[in-house]
């Protein structure tokens, strides 16, 4: 059998709902839903791509204090955050808009030996965005 998957939605644990709302949006994406009085869950989205958060929930977080989370001066397993592969039409206009909102940037956008272009920010909760651009995006068969 072969699965017919249509949507996949990581679910984010943070420690605080709000100022995670507040974080995506710097990031440039929407806040669709938020759950409960006072919200414990919530969605944020941007085009089709969807994240759900769960307050003090629903999988691990933690920062690291390394400044980087690749490279020799990183440290990719420092963090106990989720990492997210997300690809972009421009990383080179992500990373500005993430220097302008003052969102951690842990690599800077770098061509990367296996051919794309790519880039990492950091959520305050220690998940982490690997931001990749391509000329023909992900390989159809790994989406």
């Amino acid at each position: 059998m072969k699965m017919k998957a249509y949507f996949l939605t990581p679910i984010l644990n943070v420690s605080d709902i709000q100022k995670s709302f507040e974080w995506f949006q710097k990031f440039g994406w929407s806040k669709v839903f938020e759950w409960g009085e006072p919200a414990t869950f919530g969605g944020v989205r941007a085009e089709t791509c969807e994240i759900f958060m769960c307050l003090n929930g629903q999988g691990s977080r933690g920062k690291s204090s390394v400044p980087q989370t690749f490279g020799p001066d990183g440290d990719e397993t420092a963090d106990r955050g989720v990492w997210m592969s997300l690809w972009v039409e421009d990383v080179d206009a992500v990373h500005q808009h993430c220097l302008e909102q003052g969102i951690e940037i842990t690599w800077g956008p770098a061509d990367m030996p296996w051919g794309v272009r790519e880039m990492h920010v950091r959520h305050p909760d220690g998940h982490v965005f690997r931001i990749s651009n391509n000329c023909e995006g992900p390989d159809e068969d790994q989406a």
